[in-house]
């Protein structure tokens, strides 16, 4: 098993994208990134802590590569919004790749400028490439969030129609 550190906005987004590809094994929420130690979600909530909503993913690298995880990272939000993802604004809900070892580093470093370079961004790519530290896991009910909350307005306007267009384009990646 591997470990990529995912953040692309709202990480009850990451987690629900994420949690159903095929040699997923877990998708852990949490925040990575910043300077306090042991954050809450009211913490990284304020801005003040310089971590980002993240989450960390563990995955086969048999069944899926971490370039496969890129390209789903980079297709299910828009890495061309500095600090924001939708109505969610702050440092706090930056695009950034949180690398564990150099070859995720530079895996990131090529798939970044190869978007840049296909001219499928209006904009240019933002989203950080940076060394992973430490993740601090969420509280619990940040965990399975979508699964536990289908109802919940955000989930029902903003996830449900995030994974509906994921389960189209990734249809044949899907546990």
């Amino acid at each position: 098993m591997e470990t990529a550190t995912l953040a692309a906005g709202c990480f009850w987004c990451v987690e629900a994208v994420f949690q159903q590809l095929k040699g997923v094994a877990s998708v852990v929420s949490g925040y990575t990134g910043g300077h306090t130690d042991n954050p809450t979600y009211n913490d990284v909530l304020s801005g003040k802590t310089g971590h980002a909503e993240a989450c960390q993913i563990e995955y086969d690298p048999e069944q899926i590569t971490f370039e496969d995880l890129l390209e789903v990272f980079f297709e299910t939000h828009d890495p061309t919004t500095l600090n924001r993802q939708g109505n969610d604004k702050g440092t706090q809900y930056r695009s950034a790749i949180f690398y564990h070892i150099e070859a995720q580093k530079d895996a990131a470093e090529r798939f970044k400028a190869k978007i840049d370079a296909s001219g499928a961004w209006k904009n240019p790519v933002v989203t950080e490439i940076v060394p992973f530290t430490k993740f601090y896991r969420a509280e619990d009910y940040h965990q399975n969030y979508f699964k536990n909350n289908p109802n919940q307005q955000y989930c029902r306007y903003v996830i449900r129609p995030k994974l509906d267009k994921f389960e189209k384009v990734f249809k044949l990646r899907l546990s």
